[in-house]
Formats: structure tokens, C-alpha cells, sequence
């Protein structure tokens, strides 16, 4: 029996133009004699789509989508039957009143075959607002020439019950555990599991031991795409009844791929050139911004360029998402801009074949000042005359950004985030953070590895410069600055990024205590400053653009703390 596995980038929302995806995917293999489809999990209107859920409305249209898809398939072939993942009604009127859940299509008609049992609360997930959980397991006997397939069905979190590979487990049933005694053929896992870095091996581990637990093949569909602050990988696969991977689809990429259930033994051997962690965090970013400016229908994005390397690196996977023509690159220096920073952000926006302009700002501050002369408080001083700079630099970007409807790319660092290193209504200013959850020292070595022979898979898939610096060595390896004040450098204010970022983790990462840190031998006074940066950083991170998130622990809705506490 052939299988298809529809890596599918839906738009959340999105009923129509998602069904009209899951046509054109089963158009395209129409004729390979395939028996089964399956998408991803809530494929239909995409994931997560949050208090959308809230429209009663939703459901009359998915309805009607899912009547109208069901009858052109049945006319487009009947050789084959779709799983999809929808958001079902319940028949009472207490909440939650959805469940998640699977259904298929065949035969033009549908109808409900799993329902999603463990649904995450943790970290970005909040499924108990919306759904109530199924009873029971999913299994769909499916005949097909003359036999009837025996087919476990679960949902993303349903296969996560192995405590002793993630460390943790949703208290409920082990819905695994209940297919034991079934004699299954397969086990499918619809998914939507957004991007972590080294998630997709861990994916395979724990899918492994549900086919070794079961004793048939396994096979995994994940959505693919940016959607807001997550990114899906996609990074689909096909195990054998031993655990052993036989199959697996490109990471971040639509796609679908062909699975024949009966050649499921032999074991997949890895390229020994599988991407680097530097390489899988750049394609990531590239399609966190590329996806987060096509959905919110922006064409271009603008960026100020200071030649510090935050911004270089934004604007290098700007170019690498958008395309050349498609970014723009302002150049604002004050009077305390290095006539270095200048001339490397310049030579940057040469090499990266961009549109970029300067507009110094030394009129506009003498402007400000004054104003602010003749009031009651006087000639701004010290930090507000940094702070004021820097809301000048992000007035400017933001004028330009309304002006041509430009998507203004936010270029700080998560270090600097979580220490408050920046500036409300100033470098804060964007509609999309795009390394907000990349401390600092891996700015470095992402920024070291572009400038690298390593990247040159990337280079070529992304049109950059194919051979030479990217970044370049100057803003590699210059001291980190803000630049707002004569000879100033980021370690005047802040420990040294090798020490504070390692806190930092252990802060927000590993939710440590203060005196945990000090005791794995980190400088009292300095673990105290940086606990205390962190807090009373709290209400800027309130106000702070939305952040693509790569870490177990962003600085976005899965990070909910309170602004006023002790």
C-alpha cells in the first residue's frame, strides 16, 4: 500500500486557499496508485489559529470547504481517501466546545476519524482553552485491495509519552500504551510541532519507540511554514516496525513525499554531510521572515544598518528571505558613529547588492535639544540623550516603513532583550523581531559560519554573494557598540557576553535560581545584576514586535511573566 505525506504550509484562517493546497498536492499525484493522503494536524485552517476558534462562523465555512473539496476529489480520482486535520464542533454547548481532530475524505464525503487525546498547555501551547480532550485512541481500518489496513491515528502530543526521552509527559492517558493490544499496520501522527533546535532527531527518537511499542511502521506529518512568532520544519518521516528511519521529507520546505508501507525495512543511511546547527538556524530564520512578510502581505522590508553585526545579520537573512531588491538598508549616523561603523555597514550593503541610503541625524538631535532646552527639565543628559538618539534612528524607519509599506525588521539581540539593553520606541521599534531569541554569542558564530566555506549550500539556495566575506571581518570582530556617546562599548554596561549569556540561559532557559548560578562558580554581584536586569526589563518586553522563536524559551507568548512583582 502507497501512502502520501503532504507537508503542507497552510495560512492560518485560511479555509479556502488551505483547501485549495490539498487539491493541487493530490492533483500532483493523481496518478502515482496512491491509497492514503495525509496532512498535517488542523491542516485545514492551520496552526495554531489560536481565538479564531472563537468565530462560530468558522465552522459553517469549514463545512462548506469540506463538502466542496470532498466532491472535487471524488471527481478528480477515486483511488485514494485524504486525512485532514480540522477543529470539530461538539454536539453540546459546554466549554471547551471543539475537539482537534482528523477526518477523512473519500468517496465524496467525510467523515470524523480521531480526535486528539494530550493537549500541551506548556510553553507556547494553550489547546485547553479551545479543545477538550478524546477518551480514546484513533483506529482506522481502511480496505484497500481486498484488506483491510489496521491504522492507529495520532495527534502531535499523542505519541510524546516517553518521560525518559523529553523529560516530561502531559498527565493523562498514554495513548500508545492503548494501541498495544491491536495488532495495528501502521500508526500515523498527524503533527504541527513548531521548530527547536535539534527537536526534528528527538521527533524521531520518540516516534521510534512508539513503532518498537507497537511493532508496525511509523509515519510522521508535520506542517511546514512560518506562522507569526513559530516556525514548522516540516522534516516528515517514515520509520520501520523496528524504529529504523526509511524516509525522510525536506526540512522547511512544501513538499510531499511517496511511502510504499511493504518496503518499510530498509534502515535510511545519512548523508555524512547532514547541515550544521548554524545552517538549519539560518534556514529557519530565512523562512520565519520570508513566511511572516508574504501572510501579512509585505512585499519589502527595511532595516537600519548601523555596521555593528546584529543588524548585519538581519539584513543578510533579510536579503536571503525577501530578495535583493526587496530590502532596504538606512544608514542614520550621529555625531558619535565611528567613521568605521559607517564605512563597514556601506561596503555590507555593496556586497549584499541592496537599495541603501544615509541620513544622519545630528539636526534632528540638535532639534530635540532645543525643545527639551527650554522646558522645565532641561537639555536631555546621559541615558536619555542615548535613548533619545535611538528614538530618532526608529521614527525615521518607521515613517519610512509607513511611507512605503515596507516591513520594518527589528535587529535586536535576545541578550540584549532579556537585560533591557534597548530602547522603547527606538531599535525596539518593527513588526518583526528576527533574532530576538538569538543571544548574543550566537550572533558571532552564526555571523562566522556565513562568512564560512560552510554556508555555501545556503549561498546558492538563497542567491548571496557565492564566494568571499558576507558579514565581514570588520563587524565580526569589533567590540560590540551602541555608539551613543563617545568611545562607548556594550561591556561598560554589561559583563562580557561570553558570561552574561551563559546566565542568562540559566535564568531563562533552566529557570534557575540565583543562588544555583553561583554556585556553578558565576560572580555573586554580577548573577544578582543580571537576575535583576531581567525583571525590571519585564514591561519593555510587553511592548516589544513579535520574535521568531528558535529556543525552548522565548521571549514571546510562552514566556508569561509579571510585570509588577517581587
Amino acid at each position: 500500500m502507497k501512502l502520501a505525506l503532504a507537508q503542507l504550509n497552510p495560512v492560518i484562517g485560511d479555509l479556502e486557499g488551505n483547501s485549495e493546497k490539498i487539491f493541487a498536492m493530490c492533483k500532483e499525484i493523481k496518478d502515482e496508485d496512491v491509497a492514503l493522503v495525509i496532512t498535517p494536524e488542523l491542516s485545514l485552517i492551520g496552526y495554531p489559529p489560536k481565538d479564531l476558534l472563537f468565530n462560530p462562523r468558522l465552522f459553517e465555512e469549514q463545512k462548506h470547504v469540506l463538502n466542496q473539496l470532498s466532491r472535487r476529489l471524488s471527481n478528480l480520482t477515486r483511488n485514494f481517501s485524504v486525512l485532514i486535520g480540522i477543529a470539530e464542533p461538539t454536539p453540546d454547548i459546554e466549554i471547551p466546545n471543539l475537539y482537534n481532530s482528523v477526518v477523512i475524505l473519500e468517496k465524496d464525503s467525510w467523515r470524523i476519524v480521531a480526535r486528539k487525546q494530550l493537549l500541551p498547555t506548556y510553553d507556547v501551547f494553550d489547546e485547553k482553552r479551545y479543545f477538550r480532550a478524546a477518551e480514546n485512541s484513533s483506529i482506522l481500518n481502511l480496505n484497500y485491495q481486498e484488506k483491510i489496513w489496521k491504522i492507529g491515528i495520532t495527534i502531535c502530543e499523542d505519541i510524546w509519552v516517553e518521560q525518559n526521552l523529553q523529560n516530561k509527559k502531559i498527565l493523562g492517558k498514554d495513548p500508545i500504551s492503548f494501541l498495544e493490544k491491536e495488532n495495528l499496520d501502521l500508526l500515523l501522527n498527524l503533527s504541527a510541532s513548531p521548530f527547536i533546535e535539534s527537536k526534528s532527531l528527538l521527533r524521531q527518537r520518540i516516534a521510534a519507540k512508539a513503532a518498537i511499542r507497537l511493532s508496525c511502521p511509523v509515519i510522521y506529518v508535520n506542517q511546514v511554514g512560518g506562522n507569526d512568532e513559530l516556525i514548522f520544519d516540516g522534516s516528515s518521516f517514515t520509520l520501520n516496525k523496528k524504529g529504523n528511519l526509511q524516509q525522510e521529507l525536506p526540512s522547511f520546505k512544501e513538499s510531499v513525499g511517496l511511502c510504499d508501507i511493504s518496503s518499510l525495512e530498509q534502515q535510511l543511511s545519512r548523508s555524512s554531510e547532514y547541515p550544521t546547527s548554524e545552517e538549519i538556524l539560518f534556514r529557519a530564520l530565512v523562512l520565519g521572515v520570508k513566511d511572516y512578510a508574504r501572510k501579512c502581505n509585505f512585499n519589502s522590508a527595511v532595516i537600519g544598518l548601523s555596521g555593528g553585526i546584529d543588524s548585519a545579520l538581519v539584513v543578510t537573512i533579510a536579503v536571503a528571505a525577501l530578495g535583493i531588491s526587496k530590502v532596504h538598508a538606512i544608514l542614520m549616523p550621529s555625531p558619535w558613529s565611528s567613521t568605521g561603523s559607517v564605512k563597514d555597514a556601506t561596503e555590507l550593503a555593496n556586497r549584499l547588492g541592496i537599495h541603501h541610503q544615509k541620513i544622519p541625524i545630528s539636526e534632528v538631535m540638535n532639534s530635540f535639544n532645543d525643545v527639551l532646552s527650554n522646558s522645565t527639565w532641561g537639555m536631555p543628559t546621559d541615558i536619555t540623550a542615548e535613548n533619545l538618539q535611538s528614538r530618532i534612528r526608529g521614527t525615521i524607519l518607521m515613517a519610512l516603513a509607513n511611507q512605503k509599506k515596507h516591513l520594518l525588521l527589528s535587529t535586536g539581540n535576545k541578550s540584549e532583550l532579556a537585560v533591557g539593553y534597548c530602547t522603547l520606541y527606538g531599535d525596539m521599534n518593527g513588526g518583526l523581531s528576527v533574532i530576538g531569541d538569538l543571544y548574543k554569542t550566537s550572533v558571532f558564530d552564526l555571523c562566522d559560519w556565513i562568512d564560512s566555506e560552510s554556508s555555501s549550500s545556503c549561498r546558492n539556495d538563497f542567491c548571496l554573494p557565492k564566494k568571499g566575506e558576507i558579514i565581514g571581518s570588520a563587524i565580526r570582530n569589533k567590540p560590540p557598540s551602541a555608539e551613543l556617546r563617545p568611545e562607548q562599548l556594550d561591556s561598560d554596561s554589561l559583563p562580557d557576553y561570553f558570561i552574561l549569556d551563559e546566565i542568562l540561559k540559566g535564568l531563562i532557559e533552566q529557570h534557575l535560581p540565583t543562588e544555583a548560578l553561583i554556585e556553578k562558580g558565576f560572580e555573586k554581584k554580577i548573577v544578582h545584576k543580571v537576575a535583576n536586569l531581567l525583571k525590571n526589563a519585564e514591561f519593555k518586553r510587553y511592548q516589544a514586535p513579535p520574535l521568531l522563536k528558535i529556543s525552548n524559551q522565548a521571549f514571546g507568548s510562552g514566556w508569561k511573566k509579571p510585570i509588577a512583582s517581587r
